[in-house]
């Protein structure tokens, strides 16, 4: 398809909900416009707005779009549980589940194309993680032309050096940390946070590093629950008589294996709940059991060990983008649009690589259909784990 047959555009956006969407559909939306000439609809709830058709269609031009850049969240709304080619089959009583005790799903996924043909838009901009371009790249595959615009906190996904909303949430999480510090060094704690990313550890590695902290636990490095308790005890007895550990949801139990509970309502299968919580019980547990000759787990100040975790949830993930997300996803979303209209693209993802706007292949993006294997892990090896262990930082590692 060339730029000749595009003449009206659906946005949408899908999964979890980032920092900067609205950027991202304001730029669409007004280089569409102003550049092109083009007429754009915005497309709500995700994919279930298409599978649902007209309704769920509204109309974007300049004005509807003119003062969002700062708004959090998205006005066209997001659902991260209506994979159309896997739809799970349902009735009063929820999800319907077959003889092995497994869901029923079934592919909706042509009356999502005939609803686009049926409502004449010729392309689609979709902005989303991992989960929601697999579901572009499939549709693409069905003759959609795609583009995608890589979304997600965790920044995680494939050939693109930073993903839009990320540094909005590394910025939250050192926020929440300067206030964590002054309850820490008051009662002279070991504070744990507890940071999203599923199972890649980007924001805990930046937010540990940016914060000064002592341990930083992240999926990529199995650790050793002893060795950050030694860690969080030489900090205890250093002049400041406190100590930080920024935990990543996805790493491990002290004991080992995953923490946290399988359901049937997330897109893999998967909740991450407790990390910090066990962590900091466990450090706690070995400090306290390991006292001196006076019965001092530190020291006649600190003779009892407290070590007390935050999970910061969802604040990451809420809230106004900071500057350079807005710049970012401004960025992002005019890319997307000249991709299409200039470049002829129809199955790819815009991307930043060195600083510069590319495409890149939705196929390379999202090469496996096992979304536990369609991302970006920390590169243990990269400048910033050289880094954080200059600094002296601890990842526990066994």
């Amino acid at each position: 398809m060339n730029k000749k047959e595009i003449k009206k555009i659906g946005v949408m956006t899908g999964g979890g909900d980032c920092p900067g969407l609205n950027a991202v559909i304001a730029a669409v939306a007004k280089t569409a416009v102003t550049k092109y000439g083009l007429e754009v609809v915005g497309i709500k709830n995700g994919y279930r707005g298409l599978y649902l058709g007209e309704k769920q269609i509204v109309r974007l031009d300049a004005a509807e779009v003119g003062n969002i850049i700062a708004r959090g969240g998205t006005i066209l709304y997001n659902s991260n549980k209506d994979n159309l080619f896997k739809y799970p089959r349902r009735d009063k009583n929820g999800i319907i589940k077959g003889a092995d005790g497994k869901p029923i799903y079934d592919n909706l996924s042509q009356v999502a194309v005939d609803n686009l043909n049926r409502m004449g838009i010729d392309a689609l901009v979709i902005i989303g993680g991992d989960g929601t371009l697999t579901s572009g790249r499939d549709f693409a595959r069905m003759g959609v032309p795609v583009i995608g615009v890589p979304k997600t906190i965790d920044n995680d996904l494939n050939l693109t050096d930073t993903t839009f909303g990320f540094d909005t949430a590394v910025s939250r999480c050192v926020e929440a940390i300067k206030c964590i510090n002054t309850t820490g060094l008051a009662h002279h704690r070991i504070m744990v946070l507890e940071v999203m990313g599923r199972e890649a550890g980007h924001i805990a590695l930046t937010t540990g590093i940016a914060s000064a902290a002592d341990v930083i636990l992240i999926p990529e490095i199995a650790y050793d629950i002893e060795k950050v308790a030694a860690k969080a005890k030489a900090a205890l007895k250093s002049e400041r008589q406190y100590g930080l550990i920024v935990v990543a949801e996805g790493v491990s139990l002290p004991t080992g294996g995953k923490t946290g509970v399988e359901t049937d309502l997330s897109p893999d299968g998967f909740k991450f709940k407790g990390a910090g919580d066990a962590v900091a019980e466990a450090v706690q547990d070995i400090l306290n059991n390991n006292r001196d000759e006076n019965g001092y787990a530190i020291s006649d100040t600190i003779m009892d060990v407290e070590a007390r975790c935050t999970v910061l949830g969802h604040v990451q993930r809420g809230g106004t983008p900071t500057a350079y997300d807005r710049i970012l996803c401004a960025r992002y979303g005019k890319k997307a649009v000249e991709a299409l209209m200039d470049d002829g693209k129809v199955s790819d993802m815009v991307a930043l690589r060195g600083g510069k706007l590319v495409t890149v292949p939705l196929e390379d993006v999202i090469p496996s259909n096992d979304m536990h294997s369609n991302f970006r892990p920390v590169d243990v090896n990269g400048e910033l784990m050289e880094l954080a262990r200059t600094l002296g930082i601890s990842f526990g590692d066994r």
